[in-house]
């Protein structure tokens, strides 16, 4: 379960930034080149490597280096995990809605100075 968390925690600082989900999102068609990755951003390669190396290290990304070319790929797997716990804890707040709003809807017992 720590583990789990752990590796819950590490996807979701990775994903906090802008540019890291930026990045996730070219990813989702499919394997990408850095410098194809890089191409949108008006920041140094550098700095997408350094954002890569976040995304890799939280496990939503790997990448291979096939002679002067890294190539990245989304780790689907990483995904599913953060969606399910986001899943999980919806239904859970929903569940509490629920009751809270059956709350609120039952009528009033009757106050014992209203009975006859």
């Amino acid at each position: 379960m720590l583990k789990q968390s752990m590796d819950l925690d590490a996807a979701f600082q990775a994903l906090a930034d802008p540019t890291r989900r930026a990045l996730v999102e070219q990813l989702t068609t499919g394997p990408r080149s850095v410098s194809d990755l890089a191409m949108p951003f008006a920041i140094t390669l550098a700095a997408i490597m350094q954002h890569l190396k976040v995304l890799e290290s939280s496990g939503l990304v790997s990448s291979e280096k096939v002679g002067r070319v890294r190539t990245c790929r989304l780790n689907p797997e990483a995904l599913s995990n953060a969606e399910r716990w986001m899943a999980d804890t919806r239904r859970t707040w929903e569940r509490r809605f629920d009751r809270l709003a059956l709350l609120i809807e039952l009528p009033e017992s009757p106050r014992p100075e209203d009975t006859p």
